[in-house]
């Protein structure tokens, strides 16, 4: 069963209030690299090179990519940043 926006929504929401969430691509990669992370949200404009990064870079960890279907600026707004949000890590 596919999630729903919704689902998406409260989930990161959740995440964001434990301080479970680590946002931005460098800071996602990094923790990536580090084997810290169990899933990352990729929203839906984010840039091809870097969704490929983060995709390669997940594979070879073995991390499920999550691409929502919420925008940079919708994804800010959610975890309630006065920033725009590509990427986030969930922290394991």
């Amino acid at each position: 069963m596919a999630e729903t926006k919704a689902d998406i929504v409260a989930q990161i929401k959740k995440l964001s209030e434990t301080k479970k969430l680590v946002l931005g691509t460098n800071v996602t990669l990094k923790e990536l690299k580090k084997g810290n992370l169990t899933k990352i949200y990729v929203s839906s404009n984010t840039p091809q090179g870097v969704r490929d990064d983060i995709e390669h870079y997940a594979n070879m960890v073995k991390v499920p990519v999550s691409n929502i279907p919420i925008s940079n600026e919708e994804f800010g707004i959610i975890c309630k940043k006065s920033f725009l949000i590509s990427v986030a890590g969930e922290r394991k």
